[in-house]
């Protein structure tokens, strides 16, 4: 009797207060942590992740193609020859990857998207127009929110190509028809059924 008796409050004393839960099991589900795109308390921009400091030189072998910072800071511009070729790979792999959710044309419109409980963004907005390329690149690489990392399915060189490919959507969609080389806007006009003499 004595036995059951001590090995009652040995069990009992394993247990968490009122939950019912073994405390090793409790510690596994109960993890205060921050996530890498989660907002900080501590720091003054309210943001967890911390650019890297300035004049940082990353160790180990350089990849071919560089990445999302440059000295420091988000890239502003893209660090490859921007050519046609680029642009082309860059809508195809758009297309095959990213549309599904967030438009063929970038505005957040797709089937997909429609029927998600948290909307993907429009990449045409203000705040996307002005994001530095740097940035872009690392959401392709790390993941933002629902949106996983695509690391794994797209080289450095095809992330590039779509941060490149993104920038042109956004160009295009906010375009003025004043703007535009001769050759392209009377091309632009024909399409919008207007005439070339009512450009101004």
């Amino acid at each position: 009797m004595r036995t059951l008796l001590a090995l009652a409050v040995l069990a009992a004393g394993c247990r968490g207060n009122g939950t019912g839960m073994h405390w090793d099991l409790e510690r596994m589900q109960v993890q205060p942590r921050y996530y890498a795109f989660g907002e900080s308390r501590f720091f003054a921009d309210s943001s967890m992740m911390r650019p890297p400091p300035e004049g940082v030189v990353a160790a180990g072998p350089q990849p071919a193609v560089p990445g999302a910072f440059e000295d420091g800071r988000y890239r502003d511009r893209i660090p490859i020859p921007l050519t046609m070729d680029l642009l082309q790979l860059g809508r195809e792999r758009f297309d095959i990857v990213c549309a599904a959710c967030h438009g063929v044309l970038g505005d957040g419109a797709s089937p997909v998207a429609a029927r998600m409980p948290l909307r993907p963004p429009a990449l045409l907005t203000p705040d996307m127009r002005a994001m530095p390329v740097g940035r872009l690149l690392r959401v392709i690489e790390e993941g933002y929110g629902l949106m996983p990392s695509y690391a794994e399915l797209l080289s450095p060189e095809e992330r590039w190509a779509v941060v490149a490919y993104v920038r042109a959507l956004q160009l295009s969609q906010s375009a003025e028809l004043a703007a535009l080389p001769p050759a392209i806007r009377a091309e632009a006009l024909r399409r919008l059924g207007a005439s070339a003499g009512g450009a101004r």
